[in-house]
């Protein structure tokens, strides 16, 4: 073998030798043991300080659950939501973010701090919201899953970049899909995390067009239900009156929404439209009559979620305050 063939050689073997390293450490991927060694009880933290704030207040639930979508649908999961901006134009500033319960970013808050006394500076903000939802899941006695993790804290956080990177409640199906599909989503995916509506709100104001059009009430809605919503929403209602998502088991994380959705009890339009177009209809009925089915689907589906646009190894940072970049 010549020199060249010679070095050739070795460089190739020191690249699989520095791969291999990186692969331990976590960088350029996810892992569920990151923490292993550097934070071994970060998961009973987490989910002690989510059950410490779940006894305060029911809204833990759906707020965690909530945010954690709405971080990773814009940069990515990094915690990019949580920055706090003394100018009000960071993402959680955006008119699509406002209605986020402070609750939610308390859970992380609180979690953080938990976390940073038993193991400062080692686990990022991005990583205990990952967690936090998963925790909100099981708290509300939905399925167990395990967390991959080695996320670093976002370093970018504009609520101009929030415009049109969430979907709205009037998307229809193809909307949609395609929106989950720009983050690597299938329509199964999207249909699967459709179902966090099984716990949590809405303003009236995000619905009443299917009440009151100059046509009258959306033909998609259980009439009985529809009169049901016109009392707790009429015109003109308080802004800040809400309606549970799931009007048959609201705190409980089921199957349930689905089985509201083929009974034309789907409170969004960006709901009832996963039942009443056929594309998506029949992944709405096995859910609604498989609750298991349905499971693994939310499980594989929040499993992907987490890995959109995460920063890994030297990107980002890891935060010592999940509300301010270091």
């Amino acid at each position: 073998m010549d020199e060249l063939g010679r070095r050739i050689g070795w460089l190739l073997v020191l690249i699989i030798i520095l791969m291999g390293i990186c692969m331990q450490k976590g960088e350029g991927q996810l892992v569920e043991n990151f923490y292993k060694s550097s934070c071994p009880n970060v998961e009973q933290i987490v989910r002690k300080a989510v059950q410490n704030k779940l006894s305060q207040t029911i809204i833990t639930i759906p707020a965690t659950l909530r945010l954690f979508f709405h971080d990773c649908f814009v940069e990515g999961c990094d915690a990019s939501v949580m920055i706090s901006s003394p100018g009000g134009d960071a993402e959680k500033d955006a008119q699509d973010n406002l209605s986020l319960a402070g609750d939610g970013f308390d859970t992380v808050v609180k979690a953080k701090q938990a976390v940073e006394a038993a193991c400062p500076g080692r686990v990022s903000c991005a990583d205990i919201l990952a967690l936090a939802a998963r925790d909100a899941v099981v708290l509300a006695g939905g399925p167990n899953f395990n967390v991959e993790l080695g996320r670093r804290d976002g370093l970018i956080s504009k609520a101009s970049r929030v415009d049109g990177n969430l979907p709205s409640p009037n998307f229809d199906l193809n909307a949609l899909t395609s929106m989950f599909a720009r983050h690597g989503l299938s329509q199964t995916d999207m249909i699967a995390l459709s179902g966090a509506h099984t716990i949590g709100a809405s303003h009236c104001s995000r619905f009443s067009d299917r009440l009151f059009s100059a046509s009258g009430v959306d033909p998609s809605l259980n009439p009985a239900y529809a009169e049901q919503l016109k009392q707790a929403c009429p015109r003109n209602v308080d802004p800040s009156v809400v309606v549970q998502l799931d009007p048959t088991t609201p705190n409980t994380f089921d199957n349930v929404y689905y089985r509201n959705l083929v009974d034309g009890k789907g409170l969004l339009r960006s709901d009832e439209v996963l039942f009443t177009n056929s594309a998506s209809k029949g992944t709405v009925v096995g859910f609604a009559n498989n609750g298991g089915e349905f499971n693994a689907a939310f499980v594989a589906a929040m499993r992907k979620l987490g890995r959109v646009g995460v920063k890994t190894g030297r990107a980002g940072e890891v935060r010592r305050d999940c509300s301010a970049f270091n």
